[in-house]
């Protein structure tokens, strides 16, 4: 071998071992203990199967309490990071208050008046994760939460993204969100059009109407709608969803 090829193999092998190195720096690589003790509905398992599809980019899922929306969308964020196809994980929801009576203003900083509508993601990080992978995963800056009102301008790359409680989003918001979706990114919409704080200026119905159709499946949108019978929460709840239903007949 010449002189100049090896110059050039040698070359070639530092820049590999470069791009390794940055994507070890960039990439969740620490294998992480997933615990699941959910039985899952067919629908449930559908669901999960086509989120982890790469053409997958965009999922509404629309369904009543209890049905696992939150759940199955952490669970498959953090079967992502397994398979280092994401580096960061996002949970966004609006900062209204799922209550007739207002608690008033939250003192603190953007992290503490945020805090205490992370709870939902808090809770299915604790029951699919060690207590020291979430403080690893904490630690790293790959895990938070932010208000959907500070996206605008973001642009997302290489995340997962959990829009949860999205019945309480205005179109405008929704709009937002979506725009904010760069390469390499999965995003889930979660919504309960039964329990919407925000009345008729909710989005969600009408963006999820909007790209239940054959294009937007081939751009990778997917919608689902659970309904009572994908309530794994408890019978309890299912049998109080069920009546619930009369209500609005």
């Amino acid at each position: 071998m010449s002189r100049k090829k090896t110059k050039t193999v040698n070359k070639d092998m530092l820049a590999n071992a470069h791009i390794e190195s940055e994507m070890q720096d960039n990439q969740f690589v620490r294998p992480l203990k997933l615990k699941v003790n959910k039985k899952f509905t067919e629908k449930q398992k559908t669901l999960s199967e086509i989120s982890m599809n790469d053409d997958t980019k965009l999922i509404f899922v629309d369904g009543p309490a209890g049905t696992a929306k939150t759940w199955l969308s952490v669970y498959c964020g953090l079967q992502l990071f397994q398979e280092k196809k994401i580096e960061e994980m996002i949970y966004v929801r609006s900062a209204v208050e799922s209550s007739d009576q207002k608690l008033g203003f939250l003192p603190g900083a953007q992290d503490d008046k945020m805090a205490p509508y992370l709870e939902p993601f808090k809770d299915k990080l604790e029951e699919l994760l060690d207590p020291i992978d979430i403080r690893y995963l904490q630690e790293e800056e790959r895990i938070y939460g932010i208000p959907v009102g500070f996206l605008r301008g973001a642009s997302w790359e290489n995340k997962f993204i959990l829009v949860d409680e999205a019945q309480n989003l205005s179109e405008k918001e929704m709009i937002t969100i979506m725009t904010r979706i760069g390469e390499n990114c999965k995003v889930f919409i979660c919504g309960d059009a039964m329990q919407s704080d925000i009345g008729n200026r909710s989005g969600f119905n009408n963006i999820i109407n909007l790209f239940t159709d054959r294009q937007s499946k081939e751009h990778g949108i997917h919608t689902f709608k659970f309904t009572e019978d994908d309530i794994v929460r408890s019978q309890l709840v299912k049998f109080i969803i069920t009546k619930l239903k009369s209500l609005s007949k």
